[in-house]
């Protein structure tokens, strides 16, 4: 007798349809055909929490490599406007519009990303490749201090456009202090 793993989608997650999209009729990976779909503005946001100590966060402004948060801004961005090369099977999408902001928490830097685009298809890889490489980009500058920072809980926040519409993250994805 197998046991059902519990799912981890919220309350606001679409239906999955009964194949993965990536896949042909023989379960090759596949790019989707987008050529018939409709042009239309899509938007994702996204999240990274870097966690860190005490410690590494006081040494921020004072880092040698430069400023930690405004360089993983950068590479964010850079990231997003790349994400085609990395993932296999995204579309390479004129982005309208990348930011990557951070905030410092008392346990560790939050990282958001906001993408746009109108195209035929989504931005949401493009948001979480800037929020994930911002906060590598965190970890790799502050390395030096402390190997045990962690990135967690990267996730999409919110995506709207296209024929599956608006999404929106049911719970709150900001870390507890320990």
């Amino acid at each position: 007798m197998s046991k059902e793993k519990p799912s981890r989608r919220n309350a606001n997650s679409h239906k999955s349809s009964s194949k993965l999209s990536h896949y042909d009729a023989a379960g090759r990976a596949t790019m989707v055909d987008v050529s018939a779909k409709a042009t239309s503005r899509r938007e994702a946001e996204a999240s990274a929490f870097v966690e860190m100590s005490e410690e590494v966060l006081r040494a921020l402004p004072q880092n040698p490599k430069g400023n930690p948060l405004e360089v993983a801004r950068f590479a964010g961005i850079s990231a997003a406007k790349r994400t085609s090369d990395l993932i296999p099977m995204c579309h390479p999408l004129p982005l309208s519009f990348i930011d990557v902001t951070t905030e410092v928490c008392e346990n560790g830097v939050q990282v958001y990303s906001k993408a746009a685009t109108t195209a035929q298809t989504g931005v949401e890889i493009e948001a979480l490749m800037a929020a994930t490489v911002a906060a590598l980009t965190v970890y790799d500058m502050c390395k030096a201090l402390d190997k045990g920072i962690a990135i967690r809980e990267i996730v999409l926040e919110r995506k709207s456009g296209g024929k599956s519409g608006e999404y929106r993250r049911g719970r709150s994805t900001k870390p507890l202090k320990k």
